[in-house]
């Protein structure tokens, strides 16, 4: 077994900064209006939730083929998460907040989903 072959999906990169994304997104939520509480408050913090959690669920799967089916659908959530932050940052209320902090850290999940999944078979499980 090679010496940098990855045990948990916790020892994962991307799974620790999708983390990270999922705490700054609850920071910067947290100054949106009460009234987007069942709107893009809780859309966002679902997208950005569910990347982590693809992660974790693909990587438990045990097959290639699921790791990248799953890495797949947390690339979807963090498109998902890009649009959202986009609308946000065109409506009145998000003029007064940083996304500068969420969105660096989403497009670097975002390049390292990118590359896990288009990574040959041989090298994306280790």
């Amino acid at each position: 077994m090679p010496e940098n072959t990855i045990h948990s999906y916790k020892e994962l990169v991307v799974w620790q900064k999708s983390v990270e994304l999922v705490t700054k997104m609850y920071e910067l939520t947290e100054d949106y209006p009460k009234s987007e509480l069942y709107g893009l408050i809780s859309q966002m913090r679902r997208a950005a939730v569910s990347i982590p959690s693809n992660i974790a669920e693909g990587r438990r799967r045990g097959t290639r083929k699921d790791f990248r089916h799953f890495l797949l659908l947390a690339y979807g959530s963090g498109a998902e998460l890009e649009t959202q932050i986009e609308i946000s940052k065109r409506l009145p209320f998000g003029n007064g907040l940083n996304f500068s902090q969420v969105e660096a850290l989403l497009g670097e999940v975002m390049r390292m989903l990118n590359a896990m999944i288009n990574k040959p078979s041989s090298e994306a499980t280790s």
